[in-house]
């Protein structure tokens, strides 16, 4: 049983670590920040939270922004 929680934080530091890797921000982080700075906001779901994350790095066209 031990090796299964091992083997979740794993998961979730990778999942970060790739994230960020291809500049992606971690919704996880997102949601901390927003249950510890604005507890009376409703946060982003995960869709919308990576679409504006995308939106923000490469526009709605599509185009890379430097």
């Amino acid at each position: 049983m031990k090796w299964i929680v091992k083997l979740s934080q794993l998961y979730k530091k990778s999942d970060r670590f790739f994230h960020l890797l291809v500049g992606l921000p971690s919704y996880d982080k997102y949601l901390e920040h927003m249950r510890k700075n604005h507890p009376d906001k409703i946060p982003k779901t995960q869709k919308e939270f990576f679409i504006q994350a995308q939106d923000s790095g490469y526009g709605s066209d599509g185009a890379k922004k430097c």
